[in-house]
């Protein structure tokens, strides 16, 4: 089971991980993190802002989840620029260290080998962030996702696109295909910490948590990993069975171990 942390906030939660993040840079300097796009994430970006003043961040690599297939790298909204504006620039990262899936439509047919190779080449994934949909997707892996999946091209539901389309100005404009890593890909990095928050995202949480492992709820395959965590507010712990057992390890878990 992932351990799970009941937190009061996105703010908190944001803290918390940035801290683990901190702790984890400053053992390996040239740690390889998993950096994940969208709303969720944003308090952890945040609060990294002023954790990480100060550490030297220079060795540090990073690899995106996913990107848009076909979309313009310069587009405010590809997942290259947004981790550069909202990852790359604030925290002070090195660029050139900074890798994103290659959309370009030219070489999509083997980008997703292309990619899985990266990552092994870095020595694999440190701690991967991740958020979860509605749906219970994470990444671009979508219901029906198979848990041994790598990173590949992916059809985006009608779903999916909706809920992106704030970030565009109407839903036509969101692309229809992604390359995203794939449930095996994630499942190989060493620590998975996903976050979510509202209640919105309650029953996704939920049933990814304490469901059954089902390729329908592709966030379902956080079981089968050795250390996850998963740092929710009240709101998004509002359908956990077992949520007051949470709350008790997490109050009486050694400091040291972090999360």
């Amino acid at each position: 089971m992932a351990e799970v942390v009941i937190v009061e906030n996105a703010e908190r939660a944001g803290a918390l991980v940035a801290e683990e993040i901190a702790r984890l840079i400053s053992a390996r300097p040239d740690a390889v993190l998993g950096l994940a796009t969208g709303s969720t994430p944003l308090p952890v970006y945040a609060a990294l802002r002023t954790r990480l003043q100060g550490v030297d961040v220079s060795q540090v690599r990073g690899f995106a989840l996913d990107e848009y297939v076909g979309i313009d790298p310069a587009h405010p909204e590809s997942y290259r620029s947004v981790i550069t504006r909202e990852v790359v620039e604030p925290l002070g990262l090195n660029p050139q260290l900074i890798n994103v899936p290659d959309g370009s439509e030219e070489g999509i047919a083997h980008a997703g080998a292309d990619y899985d190779a990266k990552i092994a080449a870095a020595g694999g994934v440190d701690l991967q962030i991740l958020g979860i949909g509605t749906d219970g997707h994470i990444g671009f892996n979508e219901p029906g996702s198979s848990f041994a999946s790598r990173t590949r091209v992916k059809t985006l539901t009608v779903q999916t696109r909706e809920d992106n389309a704030r970030f565009f100005d109407s839903v036509d404009e969101v692309p229809r295909h992604c390359i995203t890593q794939g449930l095996g890909t994630i499942l190989e990095a060493r620590h998975l910490v996903l976050l979510a928050f509202g209640e919105g995202k309650a029953r996704a949480v939920a049933d990814a948590v304490e469901g059954p492992l089902a390729a329908v709820l592709p966030g379902s395959a956080i079981q089968l990993h050795p250390h996850a965590t998963v740092v929710v507010d009240e709101a998004a712990a509002s359908k956990l069975r077992l949520a007051d057992y949470y709350r008790y390890t997490f109050a009486n878990k050694p400091a040291w171990q972090g999360i």
